[in-house]
């Protein structure tokens, strides 16, 4: 774990686009067709209001979300709301998204349709990573139901995720699939989460799933 502190958000939200879209570069001299992965919440707006201008061959760009509410597209909680509204925007208009909600159908039904979508645009080269103060990402929560599963080495690529005390069902990619990329960051802010951070280092994923990624993991912070 490579641990690298801002002044301010500003600073991080300009200086990690930045190192963003310098890996995802690097990553479009060697493939054809590249793989980001992003998370959902309040923390990475700035960020992707900043990468969504930067000239890249963003038509050869999938966006991936890395965890997904199971709620429709336009609600306010929705990741994929998010992503549209504040990355796939100016020149990132061009890069497609990679499906992970299908209207109509629950979770489970739509797991095996989900799956055959991100299977083919595997592995990850680029990954953003957001963690709660619970020590949780993704949809990866302390405690959930399955969650050893969704650790384990032969966990599938999407699991269904249904964290208490939150109030929807979630899609999420598993542990394996998410620790394999190229590139690997998580952005944080806030004194709890530095902490959080801190408590999880030393902890069981079981108990802190970040702690399943942290060993190849560049963490970003900011009051």
């Amino acid at each position: 774990m490579t641990l690298h502190e801002y002044p301010d958000l500003d600073m991080l939200a300009l200086r990690l686009a930045d190192r963003l879209a310098s890996n995802l570069r690097q990553a479009l001299e060697r493939t054809e067709t590249v793989l980001f992965v992003v998370p959902g919440g309040t923390t990475p707006g700035p960020i992707f209001d900043t990468l969504s201008a930067v000239d890249l061959e963003w038509a050869r760009v999938r966006v991936l979300l890395s965890d997904e509410r199971w709620v429709p597209e336009d609600d306010p909680r929705s990741n994929t709301k998010l992503v549209r509204e504040r990355l796939l925007t100016g020149r990132a208009a061009a890069a497609q998204m990679v499906p992970l909600h299908e209207e109509g159908l629950t979770p489970h039904a739509a797991l095996e349709k989900l799956t055959e979508g991100v299977e083919p645009a595997l592995p990850i080269d680029v990954c953003l990573l957001g963690m709660g103060a619970d020590m949780h990402t993704a949809s990866l929560f302390p405690g959930a139901p399955g969650l050893s599963a969704a650790l384990g080495p032969e966990a599938p690529v999407l699991t269904v995720q249904v964290p208490e005390g939150q109030p929807e069902t979630r899609i999420s990619l598993s542990a394996r699939v998410l620790r394999v990329a190229v590139a690997l960051h998580v952005v944080i802010t806030g004194a709890a989460k530095k902490e959080a951070l801190e408590r999880a280092v030393h902890l069981p994923p079981e108990e802190a799933p970040i702690a399943a990624l942290l060993d190849r993991a560049d963490i970003h912070w900011a009051e």
